[in-house]
């Protein structure tokens, strides 16, 4: 069992869980690791490109890192607040490792650490190799000419814009019938509050913006992906085309449509499927999804002769099924979307593009292209634990959810699992009657409390 890394690299209260030494103590794995990557890649000392969000503690564990890392010996070049696609696009571009500091939609308190090499965030066997090595509690010092340095390199923001823009010849995205299309933006005072408007801008789309203030405190405070309320009041009262809302490193998404409507990771994959499939690069006809994807999103896909394919919960995974099987469109219900053809993780902004296009391709409003997506009514419900192993290996929680399967049948599912960020046990429920699987929701909460006394 992995004890510093979770689903999404390293996560912890900053200063606590998540100390300076740890930040410096990754840093210096990192370090080992990539010289022996590096040492016939390149001349001097190998690479780390550092992003961050806007978190109060994120310069504190950035220099820390960075400290780290030096003292091992790679030159670190520090890209400032940026979000988490765009450090991957730059690692891409350079061939070379990064360190994403942020913890996406938790609050100001939290952070983490995500690492990155070309592109793509590390899988599990190398973070396993990190983790030993920082465990070790050894320190792998250089001296003379072999040290690090730190070097500034805010052009790592121009050079992502560019690579998007690039995308679009033409200058901008076309709606037919339209002069201009308008969109409120709600970047949750994150690290896409200056890319993301800055991009919709140059290509012709009006946006009109709230929660884009980050003061290092109120990233995701009652904003951004997991909040929408202010969103949809602002999209109804402006009468806008979308509403887009991002968590707090902008590699997930979620839209508003013109009619304040929510629409989540599924529905834009289904809306984005269809889009694909006419322009004839559904590789395989299928998409990857997770096995918290409503029923819904596979019923309609499969009305329209588009498979699906499920994998466990983690965009990391769903990257993994899409490279296997050949796929070039997954994602996960909560906004982390992945066009393969565009880019090799979740992006937020990348998403927001091809979903405008879609509705762009189809003319028809976002609403329309969505009410035909049924949806399943789901509770999720999250239950605080001391042990969330044992509480999983539970063989009166197992029980108990075979026995919820067989009353919910072939209409409905169940999912228990660990988080990987935070210490909760979480508990899916789907299915055509509500009442029925609060009510299911509510027993399996309370034995899973039991399970943990």
């Amino acid at each position: 069992m992995r004890i510093l890394f979770g689903t999404d690299g390293i996560r912890g209260i900053a200063g606590a869980e998540l100390s300076a030494e740890l930040a410096f103590k990754v840093g210096n794995a990192i370090a080992l690791i990539e010289k022996e990557r590096q040492r016939h890649k390149v001349a001097g000392n190998p690479q780390l490109f550092v992003g961050k969000d806007t978190r109060v503690s994120c310069d504190m564990l950035c220099n820390a890192l960075s400290a780290g890392a030096a003292a091992g010996g790679l030159c670190v070049y520090d890209c400032g607040v940026l979000p988490t696609p765009a450090l991957a696009y730059i690692t891409r571009l350079h061939g070379s490792a990064g360190v994403m500091i942020s913890a996406s939609h938790n609050t100001y308190e939290f952070n983490g650490l995500k690492i990155l090499r070309d592109g793509f965030k590390l899988p599990d066997a190398e973070e396993a190799r990190i983790e030993k090595v920082v465990l070790s509690d050894g320190v792998d010092v250089c001296t003379h000419a072999g040290i690090g340095r730190v070097l500034d390199y805010s052009q790592a923001r121009g050079e992502y814009v560019r690579w998007v823009l690039g995308k679009y010849p033409d200058g901008r995205i076309g709606f037919p019938g339209k002069s201009a299309v308008r969109v409120v933006m709600d970047p949750g005072n994150g690290a896409a509050y200056r890319i993301a408007p800055e991009v919709l801008r140059v290509l012709g789309v009006e946006v009109l913006l709230v929660n884009d203030e980050p003061d290092g405190f109120n990233i995701n405070l009652e904003c951004g992906s997991q909040h929408t309320h202010t969103l949809r009041r602002k999209v109804l009262e402006t009468k806008a085309d979308f509403g887009i809302a991002y968590d707090g490193d902008a590699d997930r998404c979620i839209f508003v449509d013109d009619r304040g409507k929510l629409t989540d990771g599924d529905k834009l994959m289904a809306v984005t499927a269809l889009y694909y499939r006419d322009k004839g690069i559904l590789t395989g006809n299928q998409i990857v999804a997770t096995v918290m994807s409503n029923l819904g999103l596979e019923t309609f896909l499969k009305e329209n002769h588009i498979g699906m394919e499920r994998t466990r919960v983690g965009d990391r995974y769903v990257l993994e099924k899409m490279l296997a099987n050949d796929r070039v469109l997954g994602g996960e219900q909560s906004g982390h979307v992945i066009f393969l053809d565009r880019s090799t993780t979740g992006d937020g902004l990348i998403t927001s593009l091809t979903v405008l296009e879609a509705v762009a391709h189809f003319g028809l409003p976002l609403s329309r292209l969505t009410e035909r997506i049924p949806e399943y009514p789901q509770i999720l419900r999250n239950v605080k634990v001391n042990d969330r192993e044992r509480v999983m290996e539970s063989a009166a929680i197992k029980e108990a959810i075979e026995e919820c399967k067989g009353a919910l049948g072939d209409d409905g599912r169940i999912l228990l699992r660990p988080s990987g960020t935070e210490p909760l046990i979480r508990i899916m429920l789907e299915g055509k009657d509500m009442d029925v699987i609060c009510r299911i929701a509510e027993e399996i909460a309370a034995k899973v409390e039991r399970a943990d006394a």
